[in-house]
């Protein structure tokens, strides 16, 4: 059936360009393959997808349908050829949405995963550990596309000024640690890279879980329950610290990326004494940090 008339293409009743127009929270299921130490690692990952061009002022509307053609065709590739990241997967969307789309000049793309890896307790115990991967592309027509790659990290704080306190009020001495209060920490950490450089996302939450007082686990029996605690009060972190202690391991473990890799390191500290939150945050050039780390 052929249609004769398409509304996108006419000129809407306010003229204004609207920087993103298209699609949010498509699920998708996406096969990632990689090579790991000793043998090669698959992913099915359950992932959200949004996906966006710009509108120019003179134009109606978007074809969104064509965002959804480009999201179908992509991941149906990586169901016959898997993937190694999903942050190639958004870059492989951007330039075909700028194809589809010959009135864009911008693309965008954001994807979310949970993600399963395996860990080990305190103590030894084998457990199965879920983080949330991110990942995303943007590009501008006839210019530089970036990729994005980052991980949202659940861990454990224990309150330095806290044991201070405890140990002055008490009058303790000793080696052993003092009783402090604790929080959840909610750790994001989201890198912006030139598409030819790339990045494991395993690494990411290593350094992440090792800012940490402590990481957290699904399961823990008593033993490796005392341990978490101990360990914990024994590497008191505030929420600052947790920023901090990234932004070092990432400088350090990265020599070689180039100076124009941004970097983004959120820490959100779920309080048990106060009805609030603690946060802190850090942007800035991967330039910078290296100059402030000399």
């Amino acid at each position: 059936m052929s249609l004769k008339c398409d509304l996108q293409y006419g000129r809407g009743e306010a003229c204004f360009k609207l920087t993103r127009v298209g699609v949010r929270g498509v699920r998708k299921p996406v096969l990632v393959t990689r090579e790991g130490i000793n043998s090669t690692l698959n992913n099915a990952l359950n992932c959200s997808i949004d996906i966006f061009v710009d509108l120019p002022a003179d134009q109606k509307g978007s074809h969104m349908s064509r965002n959804v053609e480009v999201l179908n065709e992509v991941v149906e590739e990586s169901v016959r050829n898997p993937i190694v990241g999903l942050e190639d997967m958004a870059a492989d969307m951007c330039r075909k949405l700028l194809v589809h789309h010959e009135y864009a000049q911008n693309a965008e793309v954001s994807i979310t995963a949970e993600y399963f890896r395996n860990s080990k307790t305190p103590l030894g115990k084998d457990t199965y550990e879920m983080y949330t991967l991110m990942a995303g592309g943007r590009i501008q027509r006839d210019g530089k596309l970036s990729k994005r790659i980052g991980v949202k990290v659940l861990g454990m704080t224990a309150c330095p000024c806290g044991q201070q306190t405890v140990t002055e009020m008490m009058e303790f001495e000793g080696s052993m640690p003092v009783m402090t209060h604790n929080q959840r920490n909610v750790c994001t950490l989201n890198v912006t890279l030139p598409e030819e450089h790339s990045m494991e996302a395993d690494e990411l939450i290593d350094l992440v879980q090792d800012s940490f007082s402590s990481p957290t686990y699904e399961l823990l029996k008593r033993p490796d329950e005392g341990q978490v605690i101990i360990n914990a009060h024994r590497n008191t972190k505030f929420v600052e610290d947790v920023v901090r202690g990234v932004l070092e391991r990432f400088v350090e473990r990265y020599p070689d990326l180039p100076d124009e890799v941004y970097v983004d390191v959120l820490s959100e500290s779920e309080e048990s004494i106060h009805k609030h939150n603690a946060f802190a945050e850090r942007e800035s050039t991967l330039g910078e940090l290296r100059a402030e780390n000399m």
